[in-house]
């Protein structure tokens, strides 16, 4: 029996001779983002030193065309190309090679600048829209593996070879805050470490909320698991006025205080829904164990639940259930809702993995200075999206991850004409999300300049 060949490519003709076509055409919603909040203006005036004469590309251009580069999908500085390669679209974006030096010249004075004007732009960025209704801020750290011999890196404890930093995010929004480069084998519960990107992040916040000694203090919540619950991160805590919620190591105490409670004790748990969660429950032992070395006021809550199937019981697991504490100083009854705010703490995952999208997968240089500006303009570009995301897309488009947000937004291709001194780009009309990416930029121009 003969099969037919069914092929779409056989007939299909090829020929580059097309004028005025463009690849990306969403992403050019980043830059010009970038110039409406001050950012592209503000940094360069920060790096501007860094030049002896007037540069043909703006050190602070240069620096949001590389975090534009990150949220397009670029791994490395050569991936500049892309956007470089359609000067009508982006206009003139700085060669591999100036980039490179712009970025090699930057160090712990630039950095804290870079930084500077970050924090400008994310205070712009709240008064337009995008400030969360709670500030809540997570903190994490994970292994970044690299294969060959870069400098500061180290093993790991998974028997691997890298980095291992530590950074806090904003819950709402995703907004990157402060990251601290360390070597891979670096303590996952370094208190110092802690407190360092504590202070970086609370530097980051807009003035109302950075200002932590009026008598009424916004109230900001921190988040981590045990790696956290340390004494000396709490008590920083507890001394810049910052509410804490931090996982707890099940020690022999604790678990024999749970076990002891008598069964009125314990409330149902709830989903993050409000919807009550089959086989878990909540209860307080903050009278049943020692807190004396903790901050006054701490509270110890605990959970109890049936592990989903499949999972690996533990040998702490009593009678099929599985225990878990968090340390916390917040003054609510509800100790229901505050387990359920403390177990939104696993969000954080994903803004890892956002991260490792936008370029923390891979550092990229030998030298550890360049891979810590690295990691500051990965810090740059997932603000950049947050925002994009807050002000700019639907709703619809502000769920997307970064791989998604590409394939149906920033990689739309397009074609570039002008007529009466203007540029018109025009979109694919069977695009099935060109009216939102229409929408996107008639938002984007609705914000105003900055002044």
């Amino acid at each position: 029996m003969r099969v037919k060949h069914h092929s779409t490519v056989g007939s299909l003709v090829v020929e580059a001779d097309a004028c005025g076509l463009v690849s990306r055409s969403g992403t050019a919603l980043v830059p010009e983002l970038a110039s409406r909040l001050g950012l592209t203006g503000r940094l360069s005036e920060a790096l501007g030193h860094l030049h002896r004469r007037r540069p043909v590309h703006a050190p602070g251009a240069v620096v949001v065309d590389l975090a534009t580069m990150l949220i397009d999908g670029g791994e490395c500085v050569s991936d500049l190309g892309a956007l470089a390669d359609q000067p009508d679209l982006f206009g003139r974006v700085a060669s591999h090679s100036t980039a490179s030096r712009v970025l090699h010249a930057i160090g712990p004075a630039e950095r804290e600048a870079l930084r500077a004007a970050r924090a400008a732009a994310r205070e712009r960025a709240w008064r337009l829209g995008a400030r969360p209704q709670r500030i809540v801020l997570d903190f994490d750290a994970h292994l970044v593996e690299v294969h060959s011999d870069k400098e500061a890196a180290a093993p790991n404890r998974n028997r691997g070879f890298g980095f291992h930093p530590l950074a806090c995010w904003l819950d709402e929004g995703g907004e990157a805050l402060a990251a601290l480069l360390r070597p891979g084998n670096a303590g996952a519960n370094t208190a110092a470490d802690h407190v360092a990107v504590l202070d970086g992040a609370l530097e980051q916040l807009p003035t109302e909320a950075r200002d932590r000694d009026r008598d009424d203090p916004i109230e900001i919540l921190a988040r981590a698991d045990s790696a956290g619950a340390t004494h000396q991160f709490a008590a920083a805590l507890r001394a810049r006025r910052v509410r804490f919620s931090l996982g707890y190591y099940m020690k022999d105490s604790a678990g024999q205080a749970a076990l002891a409670l008598p069964d009125d004790a314990w409330r149902p748990a709830v989903d993050a829904d409000g919807q009550e969660r089959d086989g878990a429950w909540v209860a307080e032992l903050t009278g049943q164990v020692d807190l004396s070395a903790w901050p006054e006021r701490s509270r110890l809550i605990v959970r109890r639940e049936r592990p989903h199937p499949g999972a690996q019981l533990r040998f702490t697991d009593v009678d099929g259930l599985r225990y878990q504490c968090f340390l916390t100083d917040q003054d609510s009854e509800d100790i229901v809702a505050l387990e359920v705010t403390h177990r939104l703490h696993a969000r954080v995952e994903d803004r890892i993995a956002e991260a490792r999208e936008l370029g923390l997968a891979r550092l990229p240089f030998q030298a550890f200075n360049d891979n810590q500006t690295w990691l500051e303009l990965i810090l740059l570009a997932q603000d950049l999206l947050a925002w994009l995301r807050a002000l700019i897309l639907d709703a619809d488009g502000a769920r997307l991850a970064p791989k998604r947000l590409r394939h149906r937004l920033l990689h739309v291709a397009g074609r570039l004409t002008r007529s009466a001194r203007r540029r018109i780009l025009h979109l694919p009309a069977a695009w099935p999300w060109a009216h939102q990416l229409l929408a996107a930029f008639a938002r984007l121009r609705a914000l105003p300049a900055p002044s």
